[in-house]
C-alpha cells in the first residue's frame, strides 16, 4: 500500500486537562470555607461572650457597690436623728409646728425617700409627705421591732401597688424612756427605674431568695426559680439556633428569658445576704459574631467567583478549540477510514501471500530432500535386483528355503521404502488445523531420519539427549516437525565448512518442553534480524530466509516460542519452547 501523498498537519496544541482536579479544588475550598467559618464562629463566640460576661459581672458590682452606698447612708440616718435635740424636745412638748419643715430640710440633704416621726403610740406626728400627718403605724413591723430593740431596725415590706418599701426605723428615748419612733425610707427603687432602659434583666433577692427589685415589675415577690421555671424556650429558628450555636461553642444558655438564651451574672451584696443577679441575652454576641462572618464569607465568596471564573474562562478556550479542530479531525477521519480499509486489504493479501511463501518454502525444502531420498531409494532398489535374481536361481535348483528368505529380504527392503515415501508424502502437506498430543520425541526422531540421508553425505556427528519419560505437547505433528527439519537443516547448513562438523540434540522438561539444538558452525551474525522474512546469509540458490521465520511463527501459534544465540564455544544455539500438556487440558483432548 503506498503511503499518502501528504502527511495531515499538527494540530494545535490543546489545553486538555482532567476536570477532576478543577472540582476536587472547588471542593477544597468549600470545605476550607465551612471549616475556617465554623471554627471562626466556635472561636468568636467563646471569646465575645467571655467580653460579654465580664462586662455583665463588671456591671453588677458597680449596681451592688451604689445600692450597699445607699443602704449604708441610710442606715446611719435613724440614729442621728434619733439624737437630735429639736425632735426629742418636739416629742417631749407634743410641739411639732415645725418638725415636718425639719424633716423636710434633712430629706433634701440625705436623698431619703421618706423622713417621718410617730410619737409613742405609733401615729406620725411628723413627715416629709405631710398627707401621712396623723396615721397611725402601731401595728407595722418595723415600728414594733424598733421599740423592742432599741436599736435601728431594717424592714422590707411589700407595698400595695407592688413594689417594696425599705425602711430603717429606730426608737427616740429620752431620760431611759421611749417618747417616739424616726423612719427613714430608703430610696432604692431609683435602682430599678434606672435598669429599666437596659436590656438585660436584673434583679435583686432577700436571704429567702424572694425577689425584692427587678427590671420585671412582676417579679417581685417570687423566687428567682419561680421566675425561671415559668419562662418558655426557644420558640423562633432564630433563638433556636443561637441557643445551639451557644452550646456547641462550648458556653450553653443558663437559662431562658422570654424565649431567648441568656448567660447568668450573680454578684453579693454584703447586706442580710442579698444577691444580685444579671441576665445578659446571647444578641450582642451574636451580633459581632454574625459580622465577622459576614466578612469572611464575602472574602471566600470572591475567592469563589475568581476561581469560578477561571474555570468558565478555561471551558470557553476549549469550547474555542473543539469547535475549530472539528472539521480537522472530521477530514482526518475520512482519510483514516481510507487508509484503513486499504491497510486491511493489503494484509489479507500479505497474509494469502505468507501462506504461499510458507508452503514454497516447504516444498523447496521437500525438493532438496527428494533428491537424498532418491540416493536412499536406489540403495534397497539395487539390493532388491540382486535378491530377485539370486532367488531365482535358487528355485531353478529347488532350494525353497533360501529363496524364501531373500524374498524376506525383498519384503523388509519394501517396507523400509515404503516408509521413506510416507515421511516425505506427510512431510509435503501443509499440516492439518486440529491439534492432538504428541510426544516431541517421535517428532524428533521423525525429523532426524528425514534428515539422515544429509547426516550420511557429510558424515556429521548428532549427539541426541531425551528423557526416558513421553515429553506431550498440545501441537500439530506435521508443523512441529517442519519445524525441526528447519532448525536441523540450518545446523547441517551452518557446519558446512567445519572438518569436525558437530550437532547436539537436548530435549529437556522444566516449565516447559525445551529442544535444544546447537551446532559448532560459524554463529549468527546479526541476531536482531534473524527471525525477519527474507533475510539470510546464504548463498543465492542455497535458501530465500523464509525457514526461520516461518518456523518463529509455527511455533507462535502453539503458544510457544524460538530463540536463538550465539554459544561462547562458537556455533549458534537455537531453542524452542512449547507449553507441556497438563493432566486436565489431556483429559479434555
Amino acid at each position: 500500500m503506498t503511503a499518502p501523498d501528504t502527511a495531515p498537519e499538527a494540530a494545535p496544541a490543546l489545553p486538555r486537562g482532567s476536570p477532576w482536579p478543577a472540582r476536587i479544588t472547588v471542593a477544597v475550598l468549600l470545605a476550607l470555607v465551612v471549616g475556617v467559618v465554623w471554627a471562626s464562629n466556635l472561636l468568636l463566640t467563646e471569646r465575645f461572650s467571655e467580653g460579654v460576661r465580664s462586662r455583665a459581672d463588671l456591671r453588677l458590682a458597680l449596681y451592688s457597690g451604689n445600692i450597699q452606698s445607699e443602704l449604708q447612708r441610710s442606715s446611719v440616718v435613724p440614729l442621728l436623728l434619733a439624737r437630735d435635740p429639736e425632735l426629742i424636745g418636739a416629742l417631749k412638748a407634743g410641739d411639732f409646728s415645725t418638725t415636718s419643715q425639719r424633716l423636710i430640710s434633712f430629706q433634701a440633704e440625705i436623698a431619703a425617700a421618706g423622713l417621718f416621726l410617730m410619737d409613742a403610740t405609733g401615729r406620725i406626728v411628723a413627715a416629709t409627705d405631710r398627707n401621712q400627718l396623723g396615721v397611725s403605724h402601731r401595728q407595722d413591723v418595723y415600728f414594733v421591732e424598733a421599740l423592742r430593740s432599741r436599736e435601728t431596725v431594717f424592714t422590707a415590706a411589700r407595698r400595695d401597688s407592688g413594689g417594696f418599701e425599705f425602711t430603717f426605723a429606730r426608737a427616740v428615748t429620752s431620760e431611759g424612756r421611749v417618747i417616739g419612733v424616726v423612719a427613714v425610707e430608703a430610696d432604692l427603687m431609683k435602682f430599678e427605674r434606672s435598669w429599666a432602659a437596659l436590656s438585660d434583666a436584673v434583679v435583686v433577692t432577700d436571704s429567702a431568695g424572694a425577689i425584692i427589685l427587678s427590671t420585671e415589675p412582676r417579679w417581685r415577690g417570687q423566687t428567682l426559680e419561680e421566675v425561671l421555671a415559668g419562662q418558655p424556650g426557644p420558640a423562633t429558628p432564630g433563638q433556636r439556633l443561637s441557643a445551639a450555636l451557644a452550646r456547641i461553642a462550648g458556653m450553653p444558655p443558663d437559662a431562658f428569658l422570654r424565649g431567648q438564651p441568656v448567660m447568668r451574672s450573680e454578684a453579693r451584696i454584703p447586706f442580710r445576704g442579698w444577691r444580685l443577679l444579671g441576665f445578659t441575652g446571647y444578641d450582642t454576641v451574636r451580633e459581632r459574631v454574625n459580622a465577622v462572618l459576614a466578612l469572611e464569607i464575602m472574602g471566600f465568596a470572591i475567592l469563589l467567583a475568581g476561581v469560578f471564573y477561571m474555570m468558565q474562562r478555561r471551558a470557553s478556550l476549549q469550547s474555542a478549540f473543539f469547535r475549530r479542530e472539528s472539521d480537522e479531525l472530521r477530514a482526518l477521519n475520512a482519510r483514516l477510514q481510507r487508509e484503513i480499509a486499504e491497510r486491511e486489504k493489503a494484509e489479507q493479501e500479505l497474509m494469502v501471500a505468507e501462506q504461499t511463501l510458507a508452503q514454497s518454502s516447504k516444498l523447496a525444502i521437500l525438493g532438496e530432500m527428494s533428491a537424498a531420498v532418491s540416493h536412499e531409494l536406489n540403495q534397497p532398489l539395487a539390493a532388491m535386483k540382486t535378491y530377485l535374481a539370486g532367488a531365482r536361481l535358487l528355485l531353478q535348483r529347488r532350494r525353497l528355503e533360501e529363496a524364501l528368505a531373500s524374498f524376506q529380504r525383498i519384503d523388509d527392503l519394501i517396507e523400509r521404502m515404503g516408509a521413506i515415501t510416507r515421511q516425505l508424502k506427510s512431510y509435503a502437506r501443509k499440516g492439518g488445523e486440529a491439534l492432538e498430543p504428541v510426544d516431541l520425541r517421535a517428532c524428533l526422531s521423525t525429523a532426524l531420519s528425514m534428515m539422515e540421508p544429509q547426516q550420511k553425505a557429510r558424515a556429521i556427528k548428532i549427539t541426541r539427549v531425551v528423557p526416558r519419560t513421553p515429553v506431550m505437547v498440545l501441537a500439530d505433528r506435521i508443523r512441529i516437525e517442519q519445524v525441526i527439519v528447519n532448525l536441523l537443516r540450518n545446523a547441517i547448513d551452518a557446519t558446512r565448512d567445519r572438518p569436525d562438523p558437530r550437532i547436539e540434540l537436548i530435549l529437556g522438561i522444566g516449565a516447559t518442553a525445551t529442544l535444544t539444538v546447537r551446532d559448532n558452525g560459524h554463529g549468527i551474525v546479526d541476531l536482531d534480524k534473524l527471525f525477519e522474512p527474507f533475510w539470510t546469509t546464504k548463498k543465492p540458490g542455497d535458501g530465500v530466509g523464509l525457514g526461520l521465520a516461518i518456523s518463529s511463527g509455527i511455533v507462535k501459534d502453539h503458544g510457544g516460542r524460538l530463540t536463538a544465540h550465539n554459544s561462547e564455544d562458537g556455533g549458534a544455539v537455537f531453542e524452542m519452547q512449547l507449553p507441556l500438556l497438563t493432566e486436565g487440558a489431556e483429559a479434555a483432548e
